[in-house]
């Protein structure tokens, strides 16, 4: 059965880490990038990060460059988001994505975002608060 789960979320204070975990079954992970997605209530998605095929490449969305570092371990078919330095304004339902197309796309050019996503998970919340 193809799935994509996240894990890690939680409560966490201003200031704390976490790290998050994308673990695929069903589908072969290492000829799909990865993106990491977050949706805060009343909020439209946002494309937080990305990672190609191989890991050679990320992209990150402005607001959490510096604080998130994404990663990848194709053998454990598994992609890492962690994130440091959180602040309340990083409380969302982040999500998971898996997408594979063009050799150039999978690099995590500027607007991968907008790229049809082949596969979700279902999310895992993060809470940033005191």
């Amino acid at each position: 059965q193809l799935q994509l789960v996240e894990s890690g979320g939680g409560l966490v204070q201003p200031g704390g880490s976490l790290s998050l975990s994308c673990t695929v079954s069903g589908f072969t992970l290492d000829l799909y990038a990865i993106g990491w997605f977050r949706q805060a209530p009343g909020k439209e998605r946002e494309g937080v990060s990305c990672i190609s095929p191989t890991g050679s490449s990320t992209n990150y969305a402005d607001s959490v460059k510096g604080r998130f570092t994404i990663s990848r371990d194709n053998a454990k078919k598994t992609v890492y988001l962690q994130m440091n330095s959180l602040k309340p304004e990083d409380t969302a339902v982040y999500y998971c994505a898996a997408y594979s197309k063009t050799t150039v796309q999978t690099q995590c050019i500027a607007g991968w975002y907008f790229y049809d996503m082949d596969y979700w998970g279902k999310g895992t919340l993060v809470t940033v608060s005191s």
